[in-house]
């Protein structure tokens, strides 16, 4: 099974190469803009979204995957049914990011086939056996999570291969930085506000020191930082139409995300429940994500244990009724 891990990396970082390569060019390569269509997920494409996406999917036909499950088709496409792995990915993560040259990533999850194709994709997170994201910024960067730890390497364009730059990364325990994207501060639950408010009290609120705040925008930048600085994460749900489950998807984000923090010594959420114990219901479906060290993230864990769901359909914890410390 290590061995057709391996084989998949090795394919989708040949499709990273040259897709780092269209991102550097930029404009110059041709395929600015958007290009008219929806993905399944209702987000507008754009046209370098199709071409990663069909770089990555022509990579892993060549890979022993039996399914890819991509953030630009409705449902899995079958590859080889007798080989022994499925993969969940975002090709292009962020790519709204690129018109300000803000870095951008693929984001992918492994998993070895289960019974069928369909229910594989629905076992829950601890089903991988390897994840991974390219992050495509001044430098060209894989981080692998694969045989319980993770590596750092880094793309050289003259060779076109990836070099070992780091190896068994740990997130730095005790770092005061925080992210969050505090414009949605009104549609916040109260006990996400309460902990953002505590880290902006500083050194005269209950935590006991300043804090800085981060906000990239970009999922695989804001994981990297944090595998480097430490910190904390915050993507909640929210009472906007639309977030209300929260706003990233579980498979091909959340998944692949939260196995990379915690074999790197983090911990990822959904401020009730452990991202990798979560069991997706539908191909794209959505989730709130607290990523970071696992002091972090236990705190705010342990605010979202002392209240009650808003919304008694739903699932989404990080929006709630009553107030932080009832």
């Amino acid at each position: 099974m290590r061995a057709a891990t391996v084989a998949v990396v090795e394919a989708l970082a040949r499709a990273a190469v040259e897709l780092a390569r269209i991102i550097a060019a930029g404009s110059l390569a041709g395929i600015g803009g958007e290009s008219g269509g929806i993905n399944p997920d209702g987000d507008r494409q754009k046209t370098i979204d199709i071409v990663a996406d069909r770089l990555m999917r022509e990579a892993l036909r060549t890979a022993p995957v039996a399914a890819v499950l991509s953030e630009e088709a409705e449902l899995p496409e079958t590859l080889d049914l007798d080989a022994p792995l499925c993969v969940a990915i975002d090709p292009l993560d962020g790519s709204a990011n690129l018109e300000n040259n803000i870095s951008v990533g693929t984001i992918f999850s492994i998993r070895p086939k289960g019974y069928d194709i369909i229910s594989t994709f629905f076992e829950p997170g601890t089903a991988q056996c390897a994840a991974g994201c390219f992050i495509y910024g001044p430098q060209t960067i894989l981080v692998l999570a694969l045989d319980q730890c993770v590596d750092c390497f880094t793309l050289d364009p003259r060779a076109g291969e990836f070099v070992l730059t780091g190896r068994d990364l740990q997130v730095p325990p005790d770092t005061p930085e925080f992210a969050i994207n505090a414009s949605n501060r009104r549609h916040w639950s109260g006990a996400v506000r309460g902990y953002v408010d505590e880290c902006l009290a500083g050194v005269n609120g209950e935590r006991g020191q300043d804090f800085n705040m981060r906000w990239i925008g970009s999922l695989v930048a804001e994981a990297y930082r944090i595998l480097i600085r430490g910190g904390v994460f915050l993507y909640p749900a929210d009472a906007r139409q639309g977030y209300r489950e929260g706003r990233l998807r579980l498979l091909y984000e959340a998944h692949p995300i939260a196995l990379i923090m915690e074999w790197a010594g983090g911990a990822a959420s959904n401020g009730r429940t452990r991202i990798l114990e979560l069991s997706a219901r539908t191909p794209h479906q959505r989730v709130p994500l607290i990523m970071g060290s696992m002091r972090a993230v236990r705190d705010v864990d342990a605010i979202h244990q002392t209240v009650e769901p808003l919304f008694e359909s739903s699932d989404a914890p990080l929006f709630a009724r009553r107030g932080l410390f009832r």
